[in-house]
């Protein structure tokens, strides 16, 4: 798909009744031992918008508030002010480069900066799996992700102010979201201590068939991947990451082969579908650690975890 504007401002809704723009931010600091996951998406035809606004310290959640049926939300990211939902206010500050998030309540205040290491990319575009992917056809006609350093600070009830230095993931999606069209799909979205990034997910259609969003951080910038290898390790529940164990194969011809350990999991319901994210400490085979996004989402009735 040509990207005609930018995916921060509006992009009017087609006929597809699950249209939706998106925006998802996430960070880990692993000296404060603090993350989070934020979601904002807007289903123009449905009249909804739904949350995430969550965070954890030392594998404890530290404040939580998910709304997964809102009334519509007319603003976007780039657009004035930006978007106001569920107490957050989301701005654009530099276009795809720089985004200033701030919540004020009494229990939680946060004033927190998401600034560009690597710039974001179509990954789909990127993927070029064509139009009838799995993907590009029901889930994101655009799906752009970049790494960001992000800084700023949290306040908790007491009055403790905790500084914040970590990195983490941006990603802005325009399209479809029809989560019916997935049986299953895993992520693995590391940032490495040696500036090797890698944006990884496997999808399995309702029909049976394998869609993949996949591209590797190097060198500043993105480039291609050619194979990936994918097993996940889950807890008792069979929704829950114990551990991952990946080989990503790039264009350049590099295997960039990591394992990962669960700090984090939180659970998110969609009616039918139910995601699980998880802020994993990534390893690849040199020792070299990173920090970022596991995530897996799962069909109801159960249709499996791609494991079992």
């Amino acid at each position: 798909m040509t990207v005609e504007k930018s995916p921060e401002d509006y992009w009017q809704a087609n006929d597809h009744p699950r249209w939706n723009q998106s925006v998802y931010f996430n960070f880990y600091d692993p000296a404060q031992r603090i993350g989070c996951f934020i979601r904002v998406g807007i289903l123009e035809n449905l009249g909804e918008t739904n949350s995430w606004f969550v965070f954890f310290r030392d594998g404890k959640p530290l404040f939580n508030r998910t709304n997964m049926n809102l009334p519509y939300a007319a603003t976007r990211l780039g657009l004035g002010d930006g978007l106001e939902v569920a107490g957050m206010r989301l701005r654009s500050i530099e276009p795809l480069s720089k985004a200033h998030i701030t919540f004020d309540e009494r229990d939680f205040k946060v004033d927190l900066t998401w600034d560009a290491i690597l710039p974001m990319q179509d990954a789909i575009h990127l993927s070029d799996a064509g139009a009838e992917d799995a993907f590009a056809k029901e889930i994101a006609h655009i799906h752009m992700e970049g790494t960001c350093r992000v800084t700023g600070t949290i306040t908790l009830a007491d009055g403790e102010t905790i500084a914040i230095d970590g990195k983490g993931f941006r990603d802005i999606a325009v399209g479809p979201r029809n989560w019916d069209f997935l049986r299953h799909y895993r992520l693995a979205w590391p940032i490495f201590d040696n500036g090797l990034s890698i944006v990884s997910t496997h999808g399995i259609s309702t029909n049976g068939d394998d869609a993949y969003i996949k591209m590797v951080g190097k060198g500043g910038k993105w480039i291609g991947v050619t194979a990936i290898e994918d097993r996940n390790i889950y807890e008792a529940d069979g929704m829950t990451l114990k551990g991952m164990d990946w080989r990503v194969t790039d264009a350049d011809g590099d295997v960039h082969a990591f394992t990962a350990r669960r700090l984090y999991c939180w659970t998110f319901p969609l009616d039918t579908f139910a995601l699980t994210e998880h802020m994993m400490e990534y390893t690849l085979a040199d020792g070299t650690k990173g920090y970022g996004l596991g995530e897996c989402g799962f069909r109801f009735p159960w249709a499996g975890n791609g494991e079992d």
